[in-house]
């Protein structure tokens, strides 16, 4: 291996974007943690430093050339970080993909279960717990509702979001539910022919099951609140009572495929698409979001755009950074272990040919720029690999091929072993 720079005449492949979040953070991340509004915890630090050196020579930059004019192609490594706008775009896209096939040959309903905002510190006090309740109540209504009903063993997906269209504290999952299953007495696949959803009583059994764990963990002692005495928990509880329960479920879908990429565009991802940025001028960032409380003529909300400094902005961001080893995306019923549905039971899409990582990410930068960075643009043809470079801390530069990468993967892993 030896120490070179990148050449100058290179192109890079970034994708077209008018903003970056990265430049942001370059720009007043170290002013601001210096002084911080709050407290920045271990999983935010590390969040914010993989969006920083995301597609940078930090973390390696490919280089592909075109075999007949020499046009060259920079391609930069990301993070993978599950926050990084980028990241999480494509990470939602393989996913669904993975899943799709996976899936029951039924109609599916996308459902939103969300708690009350009187519930929010009580939440960002007690971490993972009072979310995993919120996993295990949601999708358990759901489930028990349509085995009653129905008399059928149902699958559920479920994601969770912390955020709103302004990036405020909004806890709320988004349910994947298929709308029929297994039929519990003969084992037969069956859809649910009724769109009725008696949606009073699923409100009511959700805040019960909820309120019932969270009153455990008060005796239990294992809460953690500021309530002065019982007096003061349970009249907390009544308040509860008293709020708006929301429960919201779309009509079904026929094909896994189409509820996948609908519920896929928007809730396994990143907090904030760079794409709804529109304006970073010296302390001040702005994006748009829409304003569900200001409907057009059609119905449909509107789009507003808002304004803040970097010292309110970084604080609301990144109170929605994952807590360690949490998982966003949980499954249920007959999807907590597909082995148990009959292979004739899921759903095929016709084209379903394999393709591999390079492939798909070349597919994922055409769909969103209309270009595929791979093809010369001057010959129409397919650019070769030449070799990765690294920047080392120090600065310098390291040139290295993929086998040479794939040794040292292996090696670390070695090491971690």
């Amino acid at each position: 291996m030896c120490s070179t720079h990148p050449p100058k005449s290179a192109t890079s492949w970034t994708g077209e974007k008018k903003y970056r979040l990265a430049d942001f953070f370059d720009q007043w991340w170290d002013i601001y943690k210096q002084s911080p509004t709050e407290k920045i915890t271990a999983e935010q630090y590390k969040a914010v430093n993989a969006i920083r050196v995301c597609r940078t020579e930090a973390l390696g930059v490919d280089y592909y050339a075109c075999h007949d004019c020499g046009e060259i192609t920079k391609v930069y490594h990301s993070c993978k970080n599950r926050f990084c706008p980028t990241c999480s775009w494509q990470d939602t896209t393989k996913w669904a993909d993975r899943i799709k096939n996976q899936m029951m040959d039924l109609p599916h309903r996308h459902v939103v279960i969300t708690l009350p905002h009187l519930l929010n510190n009580l939440i960002k006090a007690n971490g993972k717990y009072l979310l995993d309740i919120l996993f295990r109540t949601a999708s358990g209504i759901l489930k028990d509702w349509i085995l009653k009903r129905y008399g059928i063993k149902s699958g559920i997906i479920s994601v969770l979001h912390t955020f709103g269209e302004t990036k405020g504290y909004h806890v709320h999952v988004h349910v994947i539910v298929s709308w029929g299953g297994i039929k519990a007495t003969t084992g037969a696949l069956k859809s649910i022919e009724s769109d009725y959803v008696n949606y009073d009583f699923l409100k009511k059994k959700f805040r019960i099951k909820f309120e019932d764990e969270l009153v455990k963990m008060y005796e239990d002692n294992t809460l953690v609140h500021g309530f002065d005495d019982d007096r003061a928990f349970f009249g907390f509880i009544k308040q509860l009572n008293k709020k708006k329960w929301i429960l919201h479920l779309e009509p079904a879908m026929e094909v896994p495929t189409q509820v996948i990429r609908y519920i896929g565009r928007y809730s396994k991802r990143a907090c904030l698409s760079e794409y709804k940025l529109t304006k970073m001028e010296g302390e001040v960032i702005a994006f748009r979001y829409k304003d569900n409380k200001d409907l057009d003529k059609r119905g449909k909300p509107k789009e507003q755009e808002k304004e803040f400094h970097y010292k309110d902005f970084f604080p609301r961001l990144l109170q929605h950074v994952p807590l360690k080893y949490f998982r966003l995306v949980r499954y249920y019923g007959m999807y907590s272990n597909r082995s148990q549905i009959p292979e004739e039971y899921l759903y095929k899409e016709s084209d379903n040919t394999e393709i591999n990582e390079q492939e798909r990410w070349e597919e994922l930068q055409e769909e969103k720029t209309g270009i595929n960075p791979m093809l010369c643009k001057h010959c129409d043809t397919v650019k070769i690999y030449l070799y990765t470079i690294f920047r080392k801390r120090d600065g310098k530069f390291i040139k290295i091929n993929r086998k040479e990468i794939s040794i040292i993967k292996k090696q670390e892993a070695l090491k971690v072993a």
